[in-house]
């Protein structure tokens, strides 16, 4: 009686892997969904989680920026991908209560449970306007500036500078990592891990980050029983995201003893002022676990964006030399005050130099544009609604929004829309282009904007404008520049850049 069940069985797998298999041998998405008999369309987002924003983009080319996608019966996955600026509104502005992140999203990131990352809703809004209130305090700002030069100065510039010496290549998404990592761990405890050191010391806490997105993007695309029970059997993606959350907490809590000790300084005038003891002074946050929550997720959301967002940005200026030159020809004018005092003194340039530099502001969103660090948002309907667009969505829905593929809508940004011109954000005016946030989605839109996201461009714009002015930068030849497989758009197989000291 076993033997037609075996054989249907047979008769969908045999198929299905055969597909799954020569899909996974090529870096380029495939072509539209197969609705499969039983397994409908999850065959072919398996296929593609190799470059899932890639898919995304080529599927809602050709369906009119929207489509539905299913999953096998009894699994829950009833999806809606969109990168209609329409719709895109509607959820992040008009009616974005109806759309939160939801209980499945809080699940998938179980160790940042009750940070601003997972709650929807007010618990949402008293802890956002908590965050935005100690990120634009005019010390904190002052200090993490200061914290953005000293490590921009005292050991970003002088590792380039050692690695043009001894004439090696080097790993540009690794030290945009190392360097993302020290300053993020400063700006909350006033202590510098130290990543970003010459003999360039093992990245556990880092890799552990890394791994937290990328099982999360597995969890995201996975059937939540499936995923769920290779947790209870501690297997696969789930035994490492295990072993990563012990290296987080470890890190996390041994931090917050030293803070609570005060044995945590960095020994210099500016490590009294820092973003955690707002929350470690307020009883509202006096669990433990709720801080632990708090600090990964700032850990994840500073470094990880900015790593990936610089990493992309030098990819970028490596194969456009001219847009290198229209960058120095923006900072000339400030660096002739300030000349290096002798051939081997780097000229650094500070925030309040680069803040009015519109060009290189125009570089970062050119590139934000094409590549944003969060390449898919995700978000539940919580009521059965109905999208500017005329689709229908049931109360249990998963929406992705597809910011890759909103960037490369020709009818929004031109019939050049795949090419990197910074020039498009300047209208003739000198003035920057402006663009709504529902159009492009890279700081998030609506109530959900990002607190961050002026910190975030003083800190790119001073590792930018630092490293062109003082070194020119070379792309190695023959590497496969590829996206990895997670929810954050980093380079599966890094960046590899060779340097040398600019003659002026």
């Amino acid at each position: 009686m076993w033997i037609l069940p075996i054989s249907m069985a047979l008769m969908l797998l045999v198929p299905l892997l055969m597909y799954l298999r020569a899909s996974c041998r090529s870096n380029n998405p495939v072509a539209l969904p197969i609705n499969w008999p039983i397994l409908h369309m999850f065959p072919s987002f398996v296929a593609n989680l190799h470059n899932m924003p890639a898919y995304f983009t080529l599927v809602l080319t050709g369906s009119g920026h929207n489509f539905r996608a299913h999953g096998p019966p009894g699994t829950g996955m009833r999806f809606f991908v969109t990168c209609d600026p329409a719709n895109i509104q509607h959820i992040f502005t008009t009616n974005y209560p109806n759309f939160p992140k939801g209980a499945d999203f809080a699940a998938i990131f179980d160790i940042m449970g009750g940070s601003l990352f997972t709650i929807d809703g007010e618990p949402a809004h008293r802890m956002r306007a908590k965050v935005k209130g100690v990120l634009n305090g005019p010390l904190l700002v002052d200090n993490l500036a200061s914290y953005c030069i000293d490590k921009v100065k005292n050991s970003l510039l002088p590792l380039f500078a050692h690695m043009v010496s001894i004439d090696a290549p080097f790993d540009m998404q690794e030290m945009m990592s190392r360097f993302m990592f020290d300053l993020s761990a400063t700006s909350l405890f006033g202590v510098d891990p130290g990543l970003l050191s010459s003999d360039l010391p093992p990245m556990d806490v880092a890799v552990a980050l890394d791994t937290v997105m990328e099982v999360g993007f597995f969890r995201h695309v996975m059937p939540t029983s499936c995923w769920k029970l290779m947790r209870r059997l501690n297997i696969g993606p789930e035994r490492k995201l295990s072993m990563a959350h012990t290296v987080l907490r470890s890190f996390v809590l041994e931090m917050m003893e030293r803070w609570k000790n005060n044995t945590c300084h960095t020994g210099n005038d500016h490590s009294g002022v820092d973003i955690m003891p707002p929350f470690l002074n307020d009883p509202d946050y006096a669990d433990d676990e709720l801080v632990l929550a708090m600090i990964i997720s700032y850990l994840l959301a500073a470094r990880d964006t900015i790593t990936a967002t610089l990493t992309w940005v030098f990819y970028n200026l490596a194969q456009n030399p001219n847009v290198m030159s229209t960058i120095r020809n923006e900072l000339s004018p400030i660096a002739s005050g300030k000349a290096a005092s002798s051939a081997s003194t780097m000229v650094i340039f500070e925030p309040e130099e680069t803040k009015s530099l519109v060009y290189l502001r125009a570089v970062l969103y050119e590139t934000l544009r094409l590549y944003p660090p969060g390449p898919i948002e995700c978000k539940t309907v919580a009521a059965d609604d109905i999208m500017p667009s005329g689709h229908k969505v049931r109360s249990g829905d998963t929406i992705f929004i597809s910011v890759h593929s909103m960037g490369r809508m020709e009818g929004l940004w031109g019939n050049d829309c795949l090419n990197y011109i910074p020039e498009r954000w300047l209208p003739d005016d000198g003035s920057l282009r402006y663009v709504p946030s529902h159009k492009f989605l890279s700081f998030n839109s609506g109530p959900r904007i990002c607190p961050g996201k002026e910190i975030a461009i003083m800190q790119m714009k001073t590792v930018i404008a630092s490293t062109l002015w003082n070194f020119d930068v070379e792309l190695m030849k023959g590497q496969s520049i590829q996206p990895k497989p997670s929810c954050i758009l980093k380079m599966k197989n890094g960046l590899i850049l060779k340097m040398k000291k600019r003659q002026m």
